[in-house]
């Protein structure tokens, strides 16, 4: 959807939140009608969750604010998680909801800046906003992991990225997971997850190794070598136990590995 279409839509939700529960009239007022465009509003209320004591929000914003006019491709993206979550989480039915409310969407694009700066030479500044990111929603994602578009974290407390880990376009990750190194080795050393992969709560993918398109890990999963294409794996250590029965594991989000 364009940047502009988006926009509308949500401001419409907005005004008919605002007219439906007036306690919260003001709160998106503030966050959302108060703003020109989407990315003034993300801005906004992402540094208002970073900021600390110490650094202001005024100061977040400035740098949030920078990153979204030099590469209006990190905005693009947020619109696309924002999608994935109403198109996968039959729990949600709005574009302001996820905007607003979960901290899953709030914590991959808190990443995407973390990711710029690491990118332009500012790499003390992207590891403190790793550092809230894991203070304020429970996700830790070192800046150097790279993330595509299109992803949702469901409920996402607990998730941990490596360094040289690769999430493509399209997949879900759940609670409590890991893309992590299987020691202090250095180099690319964490897991490269391909499109459609859906990944269950409390799964752990460790060591330099590919989790194929299309594929499922089961829950509670330890998985120390590559994934085939569209298989489903589970156990520990993670085997292959049959095919997923979709497509794409990360739309239908099916967790139930006894019926692949």
């Amino acid at each position: 959807m364009p940047i502009d279409n988006f926009w509308i839509k949500l401001k419409s939700e907005a005004n008919a939140l605002a007219k439906q529960e007036p306690l919260l009239a003001s709160y998106i007022h503030a966050c959302v009608l108060a703003h020109h465009n989407f990315e003034t509003s993300l801005s906004f209320i992402l540094s208002n969750k970073i900021k600390d004591e110490v650094m202001p929000a005024l100061a977040v914003r400035e740098v949030f604010d920078q990153a979204y006019l030099l590469n209006p491709a990190i905005v693009e993206a947020a619109i696309k998680d924002i999608q994935a979550v109403l198109d996968r989480d039959p729990a949600v039915d709005s574009s302001l909801t996820v905007l607003l409310n979960f901290k899953g969407f709030q914590a991959i694009q808190t990443h995407r800046i973390a990711h710029y700066l690491w990118h332009h030479d500012r790499k003390p500044l992207s590891l403190f906003m790793q550092s809230r990111n894991s203070e304020v929603f429970g996700v830790d994602i070192h800046p150097g992991a790279k993330i595509g578009q299109g992803v949702m974290f469901d409920h996402a407390t607990g998730i941990v990225i490596g360094e040289t880990a690769v999430v493509e376009d399209h997949v879900s990750i759940l609670q409590s997971v890991t893309l992590g190194g299987t020691g202090n080795e250095s180099g690319d050393r964490h897991p490269k997850v391909r499109q459609g992969v859906m990944i269950g709560a409390g799964a752990k993918i460790l060591g330099n190794i590919e989790i194929g398109r299309r594929s499922k890990v089961g829950a509670g999963s330890v998985v120390l070598k590559s994934v085939p294409e569209h298989v489903t794996v589970v156990g520990v250590p993670a085997k292959v136990v049959g095919i997923p029965c979709c497509d794409n594991p990360c739309e239908t989000m099916n967790q139930n590995v006894l019926e692949d």
